[in-house]
């Protein structure tokens, strides 16, 4: 509606490109519109698409996510974007980008999330036992720095 008013004062399409961030190809496409409709063809209509899954399926979708992806095939208790979307082509037979699956996620209040990768019988008093007594022995030793051993070999003799 911006760009209507900016045509009505006579401001040329670069300057109202500039000023509102779009390319210029946009403002003759507007200007365009707006000399054979008026401002009101200028109205947004929406979004271009709309979504591939309604509420109601995306409904069905967290349902079938609460299920776990092992109960989908999967050999481990991840979710990925990736596995989501395929498991949107095999439940609803609707084909989305991994960026798709991400907007849609978002869209509906859901958030990335990497789990902290530890069993649940990690026993942490074992664990640092045997960083303390057995890692030292399995460990190579340090090397210590030597005569020779750096990247320079020789004094600088200037």
């Amino acid at each position: 509606m911006e760009a209507a008013e900016r045509f009505a004062q006579g401001d040329e399409n670069s300057v109202i490109a500039h000023d509102l961030r779009v390319s210029v190809r946009s403002v003759q496409r507007w200007r365009r519109v707006w000399s054979q409709n008026g401002p009101r063809a200028l109205a947004s209509k929406g979004p271009a698409s709309l979504p591939l899954l309604s509420d109601e399926l995306f409904a069905v979708l967290e349902r079938e996510l609460a299920k776990g992806p092992v109960a989908h095939g999967w050999p481990d208790q991840t979710w990925t974007r990736s596995r989501i979307k395929t498991l949107i082509g095999r439940r609803f037979h609707k084909s989305y980008t991994v960026q798709g699956v991400a907007a849609l996620l978002k869209r509906h209040g859901w958030s990335c999330q990497v789990p902290a990768r530890r069993a649940l019988e990690r026993d942490e008093a074992a664990v640092a036992g045997w960083v303390k007594e057995t890692w030292p022995s399995v460990e190579e030793p340090w090397r210590r720095s030597t005569p020779g051993s750096s990247s320079r070999t020789k004094p600088d003799s200037r």
